[in-house]
């Protein structure tokens, strides 16, 4: 399907057009409804009575998203009867109700190429699968063996949970479905011949035809789809419909026979999993991506609506959607690759931590890491971290990570055991997901001692640094005291300086938790860190920097007169506080020591802009 030249038309006023435009997949939809709109091709299904009086003109298509958003053009919100587009559904339910052994040992799952209605069985006397109506009635068969008379009203509730709302029955439909129904009869009466369903053959066929004639819109299956696609899920309500086991077969089968006699050209030019119904609907369900249905009653010789297919081609040719030609690439899920003194903490160190950090900084490698965790993003990872010097630890930030497959997070979970046999110590940064995959990530990774765990990256940084300055003949000790001839923005001050600078500080005591300077206050003092750690943070929560011991705090009010950050003290702590008024008559006084203190203070900030600068260096190379 060709786009038209007015689609490309570009916005006069941008900023205003922006919030009033369509979104272009909107635009996209609509263009389908417009030209596909006067596709009159294909006859309306007359074989049930009831079915013959639908409108031909209806059409309508909708699109569901994994975030849970609908679009929806045209007549998405007119009712029609589900017909075969059940059958995936209760399917699924079969599965998870009855087991997987059970449903295969009555139904098989290879493609029939006959019609849908066909009477014919495979060589062991079994449907051929469950989207063909033999397969189907055998389904709702086991259902009803096992429910009994709350058998519909099962099937009815589990359809609903797929579209996110209670559905209804078209009475009418059922009751001329039943009444012409005599093939079905024929293929269920088989399926008791061949011992496929059990003796009550009226009360399955009753529970068949009534589940056919519920009623549903385009955009309840565009839902339905998309829940498919979403592993089971409900995207709108977020609920778990079905098992991803279930989802994963039904999906399976309607690749193979969701089109019945049509389903190898589908698969071939479309390449999505698609079940059609002959009362004008297809839902197509694209894994991992997206939900469509479709609404309009003509269908072709195949019994698939015509508008609908054509939706199905535009959609999948425009914007190469081929389940069979995905572009992931797992060398992207790195986005950087760097070890800590590339890209150190916030916490700021003292000289000889830093000089232990300095000399190995090599031993603590991060790599950050994007998208989804599958088995070759994974398997590349592994060969990354093992392409270059091992590490005595490795911290791995998940926080961008938006889901991973049951094989990636047992790869893992072995990429983490080799790690465990060779010492390396494993980092993690940013897990909070509830999945559960990532759940079996945690419980496979729980039984490794060589793994921990934190929320923010920058934590997790400053534990593998702290590990280092301690394997390394470091020392870290908030208790300890220190005086202001250790701080790196006095370095250079003679003893009389230092002597006169100390007779005009306060020595303060804060409690954990305690806010010493607020930002918007105003900036008429500066502090040196005697004892314990704070942090700063801005307004909005974001950690500037840790300081410890022997560090400053509150220095920009030597260039700015107001606070712009708050700090707080994360254990008991006790600083040296010097007005500003007092801190500018020390400087006249002493203007060699006023020199000194602002060449430092400048390569504090020098300091700290090349630091920001490799952290933008790391994201953007690699």
């Amino acid at each position: 399907m060709a786009l038209h030249k007015e689609d490309m038309t570009p916005l006069s006023s941008p900023a205003s057009a922006w919030t009033q435009s369509k979104p272009p997949l909107l635009r996209f939809l609509d263009t389908c409804h417009a030209e596909f709109g006067a596709e009159n091709s294909g006859t309306v299904a007359d074989y049930i009575p009831e079915l013959s009086k639908a409108d031909p003109a209806y059409f309508g298509i909708s699109l569901a998203t994994l975030d849970g958003h609908v679009y929806e053009v045209g007549d998405s919100r007119v009712p029609f009867t589900i017909q075969s587009m059940s059958k995936p559904f209760v399917f699924a339910l079969a599965l998870d109700v009855l087991g997987a052994a059970r449903v295969e040992s009555a139904i098989g799952v290879e493609p029939s190429g006959d019609p849908f209605n066909s009477i014919r069985l495979n060589a062991e006397n079994h449907p051929f699968n469950p989207m063909v109506n033999a397969g189907a009635i055998a389904c709702t068969g086991l259902i009803q063996e096992c429910k009994g008379e709350a058998a519909f009203e099962e099937i009815r509730k589990a359809l609903g949970r797929f579209a996110g709302r209670e559905l209804d029955v078209d009475e009418a439909v059922y009751t001329s479905e039943s009444q012409t129904g005599d093939r079905n009869r024929a293929i269920a009466y088989l399926l008791k011949t061949n011992a496929v369903i059990a003796d009550n053959v009226a009360a399955v066929l009753d529970v068949y035809f009534r589940q056919c004639a519920v009623l549903v819109t385009a955009r309840d299956i565009a839902v339905m789809a998309a829940t498919l696609a979403n592993r089971g899920v409900n995207p709108v309500t977020g609920e778990q419909v079905m098992t991803p086991y279930a989802i994963s077969r039904t999906l399976s089968v309607m690749t193979s026979s969701g089109m019945y006699d049509y389903a190898g050209e589908w698969i071939y030019r479309i390449g999505i999993p698609a079940k059609s119904g002959v009362g004008g609907g297809i839902l197509a369900a694209l894994p991992a991506r997206l939900g469509l249905g479709s609404y309009s009653p003509n269908l072709d010789k195949h019994g698939n609506s015509v508008r609908g297919i054509k939706v199905c081609e535009a959609l999948s040719s425009h914007y190469d959607l081929h389940m069979l030609n995905r572009s992931d690439d797992a060398r992207n899920a790195i986005i950087a690759d760097y070890h800590i003194g590339q890209s150190p903490s916030r916490r700021v160190r003292r000289l000889g931590e830093r000089e232990i950090l300095a000399a190995h900084e090599d031993e603590v490698r991060v790599i950050e890491l994007v998208g989804t965790l599958s088995l070759s993003a994974v398997d590349y990872i592994s060969r990354q971290l093992a392409a270059r010097p091992r590490p005595q630890l490795v911290i791995f930030d998940l926080h961008r990570v938006t889901s991973t497959t049951r094989a990636g997070a047992r790869l893992v979970a072995e990429a983490f055991e080799e790690l465990a046999a060779l010492s390396v110590t494993v980092v993690l940064s940013g897990v909070q997901r509830a999945s559960r995959e990532w759940n079996a990530l945690r419980e496979w990774t729980a039984k490794l001692k060589n793994v921990r765990d934190f929320y923010l990256l920058d934590t997790a940084i400053e534990w593998a640094e702290d590990q280092i300055v301690y394997r390394y003949g470091g020392a870290i000790d908030f208790h300890e005291t220190t005086e202001l001839v250790e701080q790196p923005l006095l370095a250079g001050l003679s003893e009389e300086e230092l002597t006169d600078l100390g007779s005009l500080c306060t020595i303060r005591t804060y409690q954990t938790g305690q806010k010493i300077v607020a930002a918007g206050d105003p900036a008429d003092s500066l502090f040196f860190l005697r004892s314990g750690a704070v942090h700063v943070t801005l307004p909005d929560g974001v950690r500037l920097a840790t300081l410890t011991a022997g560090m400053a705090f509150g220095e920009m009010a030597l260039l700015e007169s107001t606070r712009s950050a708050d700090v707080l003290a994360d254990m008991a702590a006790t600083a040296f506080e010097v007005l500003l008024k007092d801190f500018e008559r020390f400087r006249q006084q002493h203007p060699h020591a006023s020199e000194r203190i602002m060449r430092n203070l400048a390569q504090l900030l020098a300091d700290r802009l090349i630091v920001a600068n490799a952290k933008v260096d790391i994201l953007t190379s690699t």
